[in-house]
This record gives structure tokens, C-alpha cells and sequence, in this order.
């Protein structure tokens, strides 16, 4: 057995093998004719009733049994490699004893409130340290331990154990260490591929415990930078469809991650991703989830004002220009993007305008959206209420100027029938806020308790916001003082039995909750501007 070559397929065979002799709980499969009337296997069952039996009570007792053994095997492995340094066969059988009691450890994940005790015995080191190991296939024994010692399901109810045993991991470096070992895994090895799902997986349930390890991790280690090489690879598999969400995962909440990603070239990485979808569809379900992947890490991306410039620069608008007009199924992930780059970025609006997005955006702005049979009624919906919020962005972004005549004039143009529309969409919204309002008063009624602030998020959800927004649109609209354009909407809201102060109520609710997220400036700043639409109208 050639042990000297650390990604030597054929031992985790022979691995196999010898541990499968040993093991008494693997028994063959009863014959077929031994079956009960109503179709059980009875000698199925007896064999798993003999196996339940033969395993030992996992309590404090087997933990340190289990401990000391692999200890003793560690111990074992290193002084023969110590000794035989250039004589791999002499090390062989040290090896696979190792890789047995790793095995063994992972009956641990079977009782997670154990993970104190196996912290307080001091075996982290001894575990991590194996990460390092000359013998690949042995560091991949590690990785698949760690990620069933940390799997969802295992640390569910188990709090407490579950943070005991994550900090000890990460005061012994198990970010830097998997990651290090990731670096040197290959991808043409079937084993080492699944190793590195398997190291992903680990970091995925170490920040699902531990959510700052999602900043420490991008802080102390190359994964970043690992998981862009991987996502630029044109072919598809499922290791780039996880890569893909473990880069949004760590880019969701947090600004630090965005703004490295980007300072990596993170943003021309993502863009170039998701070009190669402009002109086609995924081929299956979970390369369409990787392309969802794809456009989440390229909305957070777009969060910070920096990343904002460099999506510009990498004509991003126009990208995602074309990926609309090809009207694939990547259609509303780049309406998604659009306004995130827009969204108090006035250049980004202004590029928009240039390069024809008007023409794109307010098509579908109509109604006119690209559908298929699996798409469902809220699939559009949200579309509707993502073009509302680029719309209002685009308000927001061109202030005067050629390209604010432009922008007007798609409201004037064809009897104003993107007004209609605009109103058609109001009264859908705020007929369901109307619905949500009276429920929630009920609940109160009932003497459910429920504080202001989540009443009103409550509301938000059911479509206040995207109301909102619309009130805001009007309010531009109005301000612009064009005759036509104020005429229609008085009569607009003649017909739907409403009056500009139902508009100005919402637009007095939208201006008392503005937040400061973005500064006490920028929040003054978009107050004042809803209390001129208010004062307008």
C-alpha cells in the first residue's frame, strides 16, 4: 500500500475494506425469500435488532474510551513516520488504525451533549492538528469528522453544547486549517471533491452556530478569494453551486465581507459568472439555484457605494440591459441587481437612461413580462414590486436635466397609460395594507399584545412599502407640474373615490419612519423631499 502518496485513491479503499472486516454491525443482506406475510424482512430486522445491541451506551465513560484510543493511535502514527520517515510501508498499518479511530469518533455526533467533556479532555488540538497530515486522505477523515460533529440537525436543541464545542474549534484555528488543507485538495480526485463539499459544509455549520465566524473566516483565510476562482469556472457542478452559496452566506450580512470582496475584484468575478447565462437558461434545477447564487452575491455586493463605482465601470448596467432583452429566465434577478445599483447611486441611474434601459424597464413596468407555466402569481408580483422600486430609484437619481425630460415623458406618452397603470397597482396595494390593518386591530382586539413598530412592520410586509413607493412616484409626477400629468391623476384618484390627502397620509407615514441607516444627513435629506411632495399636494 502506498501511503508516501498522499492522494492515493485506492487506500480510501483498502481504508474501507479493512474497516469493514472488523466491523460486525455491516452484515450481508438476508435472502429475499425470508419475508413475512405482509411484507416485512424479518431477518432485516433481527440483523439490525443484533447490531442496536452489540453498540455500546455512548456516555462519558465510551467518550474517554473512544478518546484514549485514538490518542494512543495518533501517538502510534507519529513516531512511526518519525522513525521510518522514507519508509512509507512501515507507517502503512499506523495509518489505518488512525484512519479507523477516526471513524470511530464520529459515533460522538449520536450524543452532542457530550461536546463539553470532549473539550475538557483536550482533544481539539489532537483532532485539527490531523488537518496538517502528510497523508491527504487522512486530513479528509478530519474534515468529514468535523462536519458530522457539526452537522444542523446534530447541534439542533443542543445550544450550549453546540457554542462549547464551535469556540474550541475556533481557538484552535479550524478556519485557517480547513482552509489550508482546502487549498491543496484537487478536484480530479473523486474523493478529495467530496472533501471539499464536506469543508464547506463544516464552515457553513460552524457560522449557522457562531455567526461572526462569517467575517472571521474572510479575515484570517484565502476562502474568499478560493471560492471566486471556483464560480469563474465556465463547467458546472455541484461544488461551484455550493461555493456560489457560501459566498452569498458570508456576504448577506456583512459590509466588511462586501467591501473585501470587492477590493479582490470581486464584482468583475461575479459579473463575468453571470454573463455566461445572458443568452441561455440553467440546465437544471440546481444550476438554476447556483445562478440564484450568483445574483444574491452580486445584490450584496452592490450594497456598498464603492462596489457601486466598480459595477458601473464593469458596465454592469448594461449587462444586465441585455440579460432583460434576451428575456431568459435570469430576466428578473437583473431587474433585482439594477436596483440595487441604483438605489441612491445617481450615476448608476443616469447610465441607465443612456443606454436605452428606459425602453427595457418600462415594457415590463406594463405588464409585459416574459412568463413560462412554472412561474407562479407571485413570481410577477414580485417583479412588479421590484420595476416600482428601480422606477422610484431612478426618480430619486436624475434630478433635472435631458434625461429627467426622458423619464417624464414615459408617463405622458400613449394617453398616459403608465399612470394608469401606476394607479392600478396603488389601489391593489393599499387594498391589501387596508385588509392587514383591520386584521391586525382584530388581534388586538383579542388581546394579543403587539407594539407599534411591529404592527408596522407587519404592514410593510403586506405591501406598505411597495405602497409607498408609489405614493413617492406620484409625488415626483406631481411636482413636475406638468398639466396633463396632474389632470390624470386627479381624475385617477376621482374614480377610485380617493383624494390627494389619502396620497399625502401615506406619504406623512412613509417621511415619520425614515430611518438613519445611512446618516443623520441622508435621512433629513429624504425627509425633506417627501415633506416637499407632501406640501405639494
Amino acid at each position: 500500500m502506498e501511503v508516501a502518496d498522499a492522494r492515493n485513491p485506492k487506500r480510501r479503499r483498502d481504508f474501507a475494506a479493512a474497516y469493514d472486516e472488523d466491523d460486525d454491525s455491516i452484515l450481508p443482506p438476508p435472502p429475499p425469500s425470508v419475508r413475512h406475510d405482509n411484507g416485512v424482512d424479518l431477518a432485516l430486522l433481527e440483523a439490525v435488532e443484533k447490531s442496536q445491541a452489540a453498540v455500546e451506551v455512548l456516555d462519558l465513560k465510551t467518550l474517554k474510551k473512544l478518546v484514549l484510543s485514538f490518542e494512543r493511535r495518533l501517538k502510534d502514527n507519529i513516531e512511526a513516520r518519525l522513525k521510518y520517515p522514507d519508509h512509507p510501508e512501515k507507517f502503512a498499518d499506523s495509518e489505518i488504525d488512525l484512519h479507523d479511530e477516526i471513524h470511530k469518533l464520529k459515533i460522538l455526533a449520536g450524543g452532542p451533549e457530550l461536546y463539553p467533556e470532549l473539550v475538557n479532555l483536550n482533544t481539539i488540538p489532537s483532532i485539527l492538528g490531523l488537518l496538517s497530515h502528510d497523508n491527504t486522505d487522512i486530513a479528509i477523515d478530519v474534515v468529514g469528522l468535523l462536519q458530522d460533529l457539526t452537522d444542523e440537525d446534530v447541534l439542533e436543541d443542543n445550544d450550549e453544547p453546540a457554542q462549547a464545542l464551535v469556540d474550541a474549534l475556533i481557538e484552535n484555528n479550524v478556519l485557517e486549517l480547513l482552509v489550508q488543507n482546502l487549498l491543496r485538495l484537487s478536484e480530479n480526485d473523486p474523493d478529495e471533491m467530496a472533501a471539499i463539499y464536506s469543508t464547506l459544509a463544516t464552515i457553513e455549520n460552524l457560522i449557522e452556530v457562531k455567526p461572526a465566524v462569517a467575517e472571521m473566516v474572510c479575515e484570517k483565510t484565502k476562502l474568499m478569494r478560493w471560492l471566486l476562482g471556483k464560480i469563474k469556472v465556465r463547467d458546472f457542478d455541484g461544488n461551484k453551486q455550493y461555493s456560489s452559496e457560501i459566498l452569498a452566506i458570508l456576504l448577506q450580512n456583512s459590509t466588511a465581507n462586501q467591501k473585501r470582496l470587492g477590493q479582490i475584484n470581486g464584482v468583475d468575478v461575479v459579473l463575468q459568472a453571470v454573463a455566461m447565462y445572458k443568452s441561455r437558461d440553467p440546465k437544471t434545477p440546481d444550476e438554476e439555484e447556483m445562478v440564484e447564487n450568483l445574483f444574491d452575491c452580486l445584490c450584496c455586493l452592490l450594497m456598498p457605494l464603492e462596489n457601486k463605482e466598480r459595477f458601473l465601470k464593469a458596465e454592469g448596467v448594461e449587462l444586465m440591459i441585455i440579460i432583460m432583452n434576451q428575456k431568459k429566465s435570469c430576466y428578473s434577478s437583473a431587474i433585482r441587481a439594477l436596483d440595487f445599483a441604483m438605489t441612491n447611486y445617481p450615476p448608476a441611474c443616469e447610465r441607465f437612461v443612456d443606454v436605452m434601459g428606459l425602453k427595457t424597464a418600462f415594457p415590463a413596468f406594463m405588464g409585459k413580462i416574459p412568463m413560462n407555466k412554472n412561474m407562479k402569481k407571485r413570481y410577477k408580483e414580485e417583479l412588479e414590486e421590484r420595476l416600482v422600486s428601480l422606477i422610484a430609484s431612478l426618480f430619486g437619481g436624475i434630478l433635472r436635466g435631458s434625461r429627467k425630460e426622458r423619464l417624464l415623458s414615459k408617463f405622458v406618452e400613449n394617453e398616459c397609460e403608465k399612470i394608469d397603470r401606476l394607479m392600478e397597482l396603488y389601489m391593489r396595494y393599499a387594498n391589501r395594507v387596508k385588509a392587514e390593518t383591520e386584521r391586525l386591530n382584530q388581534l388586538e382586539l383579542d388581546d394579543l399584545e403587539m407594539d407599534e413598530e411591529e404592527k408596522y412592520n407587519r404592514r410593510l410586509e403586506s405591501g406598505l412599502y411597495t405602497l409607498q413607493l408609489i405614493a413617492v412616484i406620484l409625488g415626483h409626477l406631481w411636482t413636475s407640474e406638468h398639466p396633463k400629468m396632474r389632470t390624470r391623476i386627479e381624475l385617477l384618484l376621482k374614480q377610485n373615490k380617493l383624494t390627494k390627502r389619502d396620497v399625502k397620509n401615506i406619504l406623512q407615514e412613509y417621511h415619520d419612519n425614515i430611518g438613519d441607516l445611512d446618516g443623520p444627513e441622508e435621512k433629513e435629506r429624504a425627509q425633506t423631499k417627501i415633506q416637499k411632495f407632501i406640501s405639494a399636494f
